[in-house]
C-alpha cells in the first residue's frame, strides 16, 4: 500500500460527500427529464470527463480487451443505473438509497455460490440484520412504494454481481481508470438506445436546477467520484474503503430530509438503522482482519 499521508482520507471523505448528496440532486434532475434520457446524460457526461482525465495524465486511452468492460458497463453502468433512475423516480431519494447500498450483503450472497467464498459469523449476523432492515423499509404487508422498492434492490444485487464477475474473471494489466472510462462508454450506449427506443415521452426541461442537477451528478458524481473511488482503493486498505458504504446513504437520507422534506416514518428509520448496523459491523470486522494481518 502507497504511503500517501492524509490525502486518500481526503479523498475518500470528499467521494462519501459527493456520491451521497448526489441522491437528492438525481430526484430534482428526473422531475425535469426521463429516467433514460437523465441517465444517458449523466452517463455520457461522465465517459467524457474520465477521458479527460486519462488524457491529461498521459495515459492510453485503449484497452487490450473489451469483453470484461462490456459485461461489467452492461450490467454495473447500464441496467443498474436505469434500475436505481427509475426506483428514485417511483419512491423517496433516502429509501432508495439505503436499498440500494444493500449492494455488500448481496455480494456475499453471490461470492458465496459463484466465488465459493465462505461466509463467516459475523458476515452471517450482518446478512440477517440487513434482512431485516429489508423488511421493515419494504414493508410488504402495506404494498405501498412496493415497486420503487423492488427497483432499488434490484440495483444494488446487480451492482454486487457485477463486482462478483469482475472477482471472478479479473482484467489483468488494464488501467482501472482507462478501464472505468470504457464501462461508461458501453454503459452510455446501452442507455442511449433506451432512451430513443422509450420514445415518445415528455423532452428535457432544461431548467436552471435540472442543469445544477446534470452538472453534478455528471461530472462531479460520475466523473471525479470514480476518479475519486480508484485512488481511494488504489491507497488506502480495501477495509477503511468500505466504510463508504455506510458513510453514502447516511449523507443521502440526511440532505433529502433537508433539500426534500423527505421524512421517513418511524418503521422504515427502524429499517435503515438495522442495514446501517449491518454495514457497519461488515466494515469493523474489514479492519479487524487487516489489522491482524498488517
Amino acid at each position: 500500500m502507497k504511503k500517501a499521508g492524509s490525502a486518500p482520507l481526503v479523498a475518500l471523505v470528499a467521494m462519501i460527500a459527493i456520491w451521497g448528496y448526489s441522491w437528492p440532486l438525481m430526484k430534482i434532475g428526473l422531475r425535469h427529464a426521463h429516467p433514460f434520457d437523465f441517465a444517458a446524460l449523466r452517463v455520457g457526461i461522465g465517459a467524457l470527463v474520465l477521458f479527460a482525465v486519462v488524457i491529461a495524465r498521459g495515459r492510453g486511452l485503449w484497452l487490450s480487451s473489451y469483453r470484461m468492460a462490456f459485461v461489467v458497463g452492461s450490467l454495473q453502468v447500464a441496467l443498474f443505473v436505469a434500475l436505481t433512475q427509475f426506483a428514485l423516480f417511483y419512491g423517496d431519494t433516502g429509501r432508495t438509497s439505503v436499498l440500494v447500498f444493500t449492494m455488500p450483503f448481496w455480494m456475499i450472497v453471490f461470492a458465496h455460490y459463484l466465488l465459493g467464498e465462505r461466509m463467516r459469523g459475523t458476515q452471517w449476523v450482518a446478512v440477517a440484520l440487513a434482512f431485516a432492515g429489508l423488511v421493515l423499509i419494504v414493508a410488504p404487508w402495506k404494498l405501498t412504494s412496493l415497486e420503487a422498492s423492488l427497483l432499488a434492490i434490484a440495483g444494488g444485487a446487480v451492482w454486487a454481481l457485477a463486482a462478483v464477475f469482475s472477482k471472478k474473471w479479473p482484467t489483468r494489466g488494464a488501467d482501472t481508470l482507462v478501464f472505468t472510462a470504457w464501462q461508461l462508454v458501453f454503459g452510455f450506449a446501452w442507455l442511449l438506445a433506451l432512451a430513443l427506443v422509450s420514445r415518445p415521452h415528455a423532452p428535457v426541461d432544461w431548467a436552471p436546477e435540472f442543469i445544477v442537477a446534470l452538472t453534478f451528478c455528471a461530472v462531479l458524481a460520475t466523473g471525479l467520484g470514480w476518479w475519486l473511488w480508484t485512488y481511494v482503493l488504489s491507497h488506502t486498505s480495501a477495509g477503511l474503503a468500505g466504510l463508504n458504504s455506510l458513510g453514502i446513504p447516511v449523507i443521502a437520507v440526511a440532505a433529502s430530509a433537508i433539500q426534500l422534506g423527505e421524512r421517513p416514518p418511524a418503521l422504515e428509520l427502524a429499517g435503515m438503522s438495522l442495514i446501517a448496523a449491518a454495514l457497519g459491523l461488515l466494515a469493523l470486522a474489514g479492519l479487524r482482519r487487516e489489522a491482524r494481518f498488517a
